[in-house]
């Protein structure tokens, strides 16, 4: 199986046309027809369901995308890897990136990195825990950067130098807009919404026996989102601070918990893997400009 095979069938799968897929390829109907009828029989299944102007995926079809998709990452991945080794004055960088204000810390990171590499590319994807360290464990990722530490027999970690509040985000127009800070009490019998992650473990540490007298309206994976539904009176959303625009015009308001919840961040790589030289580079930069941060903090 090879990947320019793959890189035909992922092609025909995102278009769902033979003929749009044949142009945007530079090969002809025939032989990328050929192709995937080699690559069907090679697998022995079935891979699309063929109609009068499209093309559709059969489950077989389906489970052979995803995984294409990441074989085709990881070949693009290193190719870059190889071109870049001569090249001292850039490369490409992967992140994985959980939702954070201290984000920000990167982001000057990088930026202070391409001062002296012009020619870095960096390709940032987010998501939650599972999302990301399933890419991480890939070797789709370089870094990722996560609110929790993962197994440390995997993985090597460097923490962030500040940490998140927790709180909840509200209409500005509640009755718990009022108060100054928020306590467990406060929240029985309200619709909440948070991540899947963090109700199973950073609110439980913060409610303790009370938890089981919280009800979860629903979950999620991306604030922004959820801000909507809180600003449409559909519940009350815990999350960091600093997410969420609470602005005069937003028409919400963020209150911190109390007692207070602090979660820290983590930047997060496999242990013993094999960088690239401008990841080594980069991973040397922010553990000396982290160091020198966490002095001043303390």
């Amino acid at each position: 199986m090879e990947i320019r095979t793959l890189r035909y069938f992922l092609a025909v799968a995102r278009e769902e046309n033979m003929t749009r897929a044949a142009e945007m390829l530079h090969v002809t109907q025939p032989t990328l027809s050929k192709q995937l009828k080699s690559l069907e029989d090679e697998l022995g299944k079935k891979l699309f369901t063929r109609h009068s102007f499209s093309i559709r995926l059969t489950d077989e079809g389906i489970l052979l995308r995803n995984r294409a998709e990441d074989l085709v990452s990881m070949a693009d991945k290193i190719e870059k890897e190889f071109i870049s080794l001569d090249d001292i004055t850039g490369g490409d960088l992967y992140f994985g990136l959980a939702e954070s204000y201290q984000i920000s810390f990167l982001a000057r990171e990088i930026n202070s990195f391409k001062k002296n590499y012009p020619d870095l590319r960096y390709h940032i994807t987010s998501g939650d825990t599972e999302q990301v360290a399933e890419k991480l464990d890939k070797g789709l990722l370089d870094f990722a950067v996560l609110a929790e530490i993962l197994d440390q027999t995997k993985y090597e970690s460097l923490v962030f130098p500040d940490a998140d509040v927790w709180g909840l985000v509200m209409p500005s127009d509640s009755a718990l807009a009022k108060k100054n800070t928020i306590h467990v009490s406060d929240l029985i019998g309200l619709p909440l919404f948070c991540s899947e992650q963090a109700w199973e473990n950073d609110i439980p540490a913060w409610a303790k026996d009370k938890m089981d007298q919280l009800h979860l309206e629903g979950s999620f994976r991306l604030s922004y989102n959820t801000s909507i539904f809180a600003r449409e009176h559909l519940g009350y959303l815990l999350t960091f601070d600093k997410l969420i625009d609470i602005s005069p015009d937003s028409g919400l308001v963020f209150r911190p918990l109390s007692p207070k919840l602090e979660t820290n961040l983590y930047l997060i790589w496999k242990r013993y893997q094999t960088f690239s030289p401008i990841a080594e580079r980069f991973m040397k930069q922010i553990q000396e400009s982290f160091n020198k941060l966490h002095r001043c903090y303390d």
